[in-house]
C-alpha cells in the first residue's frame, strides 16, 4: 500500500510579514557619495524563524507535506540559522526534525545556544565527522540515514535547493522598483539564486559571501546551478564580492565588531554578527571605494537578528 498522503500544513496560520519592510538609513559614507542605503528588514518576517529563512523553507514544507512526509531531515554547522528555522517549523507546524551537525566532536560536549534552541524546538541532533559531512549528498551517506531515522524529507544545507530559490523569487519581487542593487550575504547561494531571477532586468544583485577560501568560486557555481534547477537556466545580472568573510564561516574579526557596535550605534539597527555585518561592511566599504555611482539606491537584504550569545570566534 502507497503511503497516505496528507494534506500541505496550515502555512498561512504562522502569518509571516510579508512583504517584509524597507527601511531607509542615513548614513554619511554613503550620502557624500550620492548613494542612498536602504535594508530590506527580512529579519522581522517571523519572530521565531530566523530572518529570511522562511522564504526557503515555505516551499519545502509544502512539498514534504505534499509528499505525505512529517519528518524533516537537514544540515548544517553548530551556528546554523538554518536549522534554528528548520526546527522552529517543525515545532510550530508538527514536522519531527534531525539536524545532522558538522563535527562529531561537538557530540560530547555542552549544546551552544543555538543547538540548545533546536533541541529545545524539539530537533533530534546527529553529529558527524567533518569528512562525513562533505559526502552528505553521496548515496552511500543518505541510505545511512535513512536507515538510522527511518523516511524523512530532506532539506539541504541552508535550505538551499530549486524549491528554495524559487520561494526566494519573492524578495527579488518585492524589490522592483525599489533599488538598483540588491546586496545579500551568502553561504550557499540559495537567497542570492532567487533574489536575482526576482529582480527586473535593470537591477542587479550581489552577494557577500561570509566563506574564505576558494568560497567565491564555488559559490558561483552553486549559485548558478541552483538557477538552472531552479529556472532552466542562469537568470538575472549578479555577482559575488569574497573580500568581507573577516577569518571564515562562524568567525568575526575586531574590525567587524567594531563596525558592527558603531552601526548600531549610529542607526538604531540590531546588527547579527556572522552574515548581516559582513553584508554591512561589505556595502560601506563598497561605497566609500566609489564602487556605486551617484545617485545609486542600495538595499542590503537583513537576512537575521542577532542570537542572544553570538559565538565569540575571532579570525586570527
Amino acid at each position: 500500500m502507497g503511503r497516505v498522503t496528507t494534506p500541505a500544513p496550515g502555512l498561512a496560520a504562522l502569518r509571516p510579514r510579508l512583504p517584509s519592510p524597507l527601511q531607509r538609513i542615513e548614513d554619511e559614507r554613503f550620502a557624500r557619495r550620492g548613494v542612498r542605503l536602504l535594508l530590506k528588514r527580512d529579519d522581522l518576517i517571523h519572530p521565531e524563524l530566523p530572518g529570511n529563512k522562511w522564504r526557503k523553507l515555505e516551499p519545502n514544507l509544502r512539498a514534504a507535506a505534499a509528499a505525505g512526509e512529517r519528518t524533516l531531515l537537514t544540515f548544517g554547522g553548530a551556528y546554523s540559522n538554518h536549522l534554528r528555522a528548520t526546527a522552529a517549523a517543525g515545532r510550530l507546524l508538527g514536522f519531527a526534525t534531525i539536524g545532522v551537525i558538522r563535527g562529531a566532536e561537538l557530540a560530547g560536549k555542552p549544546l551552544n545556544p543555538s543547538l540548545a534552541r533546536c533541541a529545545a524546538d524539539g530537533m533530534r541532533l546527529h553529529f558527524v565527522d567533518r569528512a562525513t559531512y562533505r559526502s552528505k549528498a553521496e548515496p552511500e551517506v543518505a541510505a545511512e540515514l535513512r536507515e538510522r531515522f527511518g523516511p524523512h524529507y530532506v532539506v539541504p544545507e541552508g535550505g538551499s535547493n530549486a524549491l528554495a530559490a524559487q520561494g526566494c523569487t519573492a524578495l527579488g519581487r518585492e524589490l522592483r522598483g525599489e533599488t538598483d542593487v540588491a546586496a545579500v550575504a551568502c553561504g550557499t547561494g540559495g537567497t542570492l539564486a532567487g533574489l536575482a531571477a526576482g529582480l527586473a532586468p535593470e537591477q542587479r544583485a550581489l552577494g557577500i559571501p561570509v566563506l574564505k577560501g576558494g568560497s567565491p568560486h564555488f559559490l558561483a557555481a552553486d549559485t548558478e546551478r541552483l538557477q538552472h534547477a531552479a529556472f532552466g537556466g542562469r537568470r538575472g545580472t549578479w555577482d559575488l564580492d569574497a573580500r568581507f568573510h573577516c577569518g571564515g564561516y562562524a568567525r568575526r574579526s575586531p574590525e567587524l565588531d567594531a563596525f558592527a557596535a558603531d552601526f548600531e550605534s549610529r542607526h538604531g539597527v540590531p546588527v547579527e554578527r556572522l552574515y548581516v555585518a559582513k553584508l554591512l561592511l561589505g556595502l560601506t566599504t563598497l561605497a566609500e571605494e566609489g564602487a556605486f555611482a551617484p545617485g545609486t539606491t542600495v538595499t542590503a537584504v537583513v537576512t537575521g537578528a542577532p542570537w542572544e550569545k553570538p559565538p565569540d570566534r575571532r579570525a586570527r
